[in-house]
């Protein structure tokens, strides 16, 4: 078996279209009909609910959780209604990863960590789907397509295997559909984006 990775030479929003194709080509070919998604501001969320509209495609989105790093949370309370009026799932949950020190453990770090040596968005990856079967969007060993990016828009695309963070060891890829050939480290996504911010 033969299959195509995409890799993204630049960082851009722009790679969203791209992600988005390569996502409903592969659901389609395969049947999957959920697609789990990371967004921060809604601005991804939004153009995903526009982009597969007509496709018979549930979108389990999951943005920051509450309390982190900012007093309001970035994600409009509009939009999360409108998703969820239209079918789709918005998830405010503990991002799995984000819990250092947490009855002094450093585990999530390490995780963190390791999975950025891929790329951030494969970090992200592993976090929402873990976070939407935890959740009970998503059923362990449920096939989806997991979607998340490198600062602002998606970059990263790949099926995987459902798994709740009780059974991490279930947790599977099965295919990588695209990702950023250059991943860069937490510490340049941030000065990118802060970089971004002062233009």
């Amino acid at each position: 078996m033969e299959r195509t990775v995409a890799y993204f030479e630049t960082l851009s929003p722009d790679n969203t279209d791209i992600t988005f194709r390569l996502a409903r080509e592969r659901a389609n070919e395969l049947g999957i009909r959920k697609i789990v998604i990371a967004s921060t501001t809604g601005a991804t969320a939004k153009k995903a609910m526009e982009y597969f509209k007509n496709d018979g495609i549930q979108l389990v989105v999951i943005p920051h959780q509450w309390d982190f790093h900012r007093e309001v949370n970035l994600f409009p309370e509009d939009l999360a209604t409108t998703l969820r009026d239209t079918g789709h799932v918005v998830h405010f949950g503990t991002m799995l990863f984000h819990t250092s020190d947490l009855y002094e453990s450093k585990t999530p770090l390490v995780m963190a960590n390791l999975l950025r040596c891929f790329c951030q968005g494969f970090k992200v990856c592993f976090e929402i789907v873990l976070m939407a079967t935890d959740a009970g969007h998503v059923k362990s060993s449920e096939k989806i397509i997991a979607i998340a990016g490198t600062g602002r828009g998606s970059d990263t695309a790949m099926v995987m295997e459902a798994a709740s963070s009780q059974h991490l060891k279930k947790l599977r890829v099965n295919e990588i559909l695209c990702k950023p050939l250059n991943p860069l480290n937490i510490e340049e996504v941030h000065a990118k984006m802060n970089l971004e911010l002062s233009r």
